[in-house]
């Protein structure tokens, strides 16, 4: 489950183009960040995606991934054109193809490798759907099978893309946009695959919707509260705006992570199907000449930090890569502190909320007032300023004894076993 949002230029306060997107998978599902190099390949060469094998593309671009550690795709991305991939899990009336093909994930990296803009991506990711199709298991400890939706974006433009097996349908965002886990085209879509299309009054999210897969996932209800967020804050939208409302938690007064009734754009796990949590997060303002990207590297945006990554400057250090099991890559160190977090969250989300946001505008500010000579200091100062603040706030809630309701404490403890982390949750 996740929640993928975007605003063009007028609806922004900077007037550039922002891309924001939180990626919802399961609870150990670690999720790294990686920074794909571009590639350049004189003779025909054979590329491996998570579960099949299709010809490499003669040339590549450099890409930042957000990508769940046992597949080859990612769950977001931006490449060195300045094109940010997002993508959704959606549920059609017909089931999704358990054979294996191509995964959202992979059209996701796939569209961020070879599109020089969101719409040549989109022509991309439409070829390679047509000729591989999608299908496979996209669950970690859980089998999960859908079809994937997408929002495309770079400094000009941006597109949804929808998908049910080989079918799509697509739209131009005109202003602000949301997509979650539904279907959401109806009859004004830009373009239709032919075997979808019947005629200007046909309702597409309408005929291929699953009623009751939406009524699990609340995508429709997640959906109109990302769009209403964007309405609300249009046309002043800044980077600081899409972080916020990826930290959405919902109006309801007594809200916390064992206390809710649906899902929420800040996703997180506990009994019962909720078994995801949000797992990663990115925020891109999409301009030309300096974009800049902002990602946490870990789950939980409540309680992360966004730090800067900038093209053409030199990368900062993500740390090792994380596996299935907790070690000392930064996804899995940060889980300690989200782990810690949960014995008591509103106390721990009040605790930490101030400085995140103090810590985020200094960093906000100081890449806005970095020139390209001092650039690299200044993006490797956030990310040590980052990781910091999250040691102190880890010293600060060990060892706290738990109030969370039994069976939320329950719903973590053989996760965290599985994991090989101690307490928590």
């Amino acid at each position: 489950m996740c929640d993928t949002l975007t605003a063009m230029a007028a609806a922004t306060q900077r007037g550039a183009v922002l891309f924001a997107k939180n990626s919802d998978r399961e609870r150990n599902e670690a999720q790294g960040l990686e920074l794909s190099p571009a590639r350049v390949n004189a003779e025909p060469t054979v590329l491996k995606a998570t579960y099949i094998t299709l010809p490499d593309a003669p040339r590549t671009y450099a890409c930042l991934l957000s990508r769940p550690f046992w597949m080859w795709g990612a769950e977001m991305g931006v490449n060195e054109a300045g094109v940010a991939i997002g993508n959704e899990a959606l549920h059609a009336k017909t089931p999704a193809q358990r054979r294996r093909a191509l995964i959202g994930m992979d059209l996701v990296r796939l569209g961020l490798e070879r599109g020089g803009t969101a719409r040549e991506a989109l022509d991309v990711i439409v070829g390679l759907l047509e000729a591989y199709g999608q299908g496979g298991d996209c669950g970690h400890l859980g089998r999960f099978y859908y079809n994937n939706g997408f929002i495309i974006a770079d400094s000009a433009e941006a597109y949804v893309l929808e998908t049910a097996g080989r079918s799509w349908v697509w739209e131009r965002v005109r202003n602000v946009r949301a997509l979650s886990n539904a279907y959401s085209i109806g009859a004004g879509y830009d373009g239709i695959s032919a075997d979808l299309d019947r005629g200007a009054a046909y309702d597409v999210a309408a005929s291929l919707i699953d009623e009751a897969r939406d009524a699990v996932s609340f995508g429709r209800g997640r959906c109109a509260r990302g769009q209403a967020l964007l309405d609300r804050t249009a046309p002043a939208l800044t980077p600081a705006s899409m972080m916020a409302i990826l930290r959405d938690h919902g109006d309801e007064a007594d809200w916390s992570p064992a206390n809710t009734a649906r899902r929420t754009i800040c996703m997180h796990a506990s009994t019962g199907a909720r078994r995801s949590q949000s797992v990663g997060s990115m925020v891109s303002e999409l301009k030309a000449g300096r974009s800049v990207h902002w990602v946490t590297g870990t789950s939980a945006p409540c309680i992360s930090l966004f730090k800067p990554f900038v093209f053409g400057a030199p990368a900062p250090d993500f740390g090792a890569a994380p596996g299935e099991r907790a070690d000392g890559s930064r996804w899995w160190r940060h889980e300690a502190l989200h782990r810690s977090a949960l014995g008591d969250f509103c106390a721990a989300l009040a605790e930490i909320a101030p400085e995140r946001d103090a810590l985020e505008a200094t960093f906000l500010a100081r890449i806005d007032a970095a020139g390209d000579g001092d650039l690299a200091a200044a993006v490797a100062l956030c990310w040590r300023e980052a990781d910091a603040a999250e040691e102190r706030w880890l010293a600060r809630l060990s060892g706290r004894p738990p109030v969370e309701p039994p069976a939320h404490r329950r719903s973590w403890a053989r996760l965290n076993h599985v994991a090989g982390l101690r307490g928590g949750g």
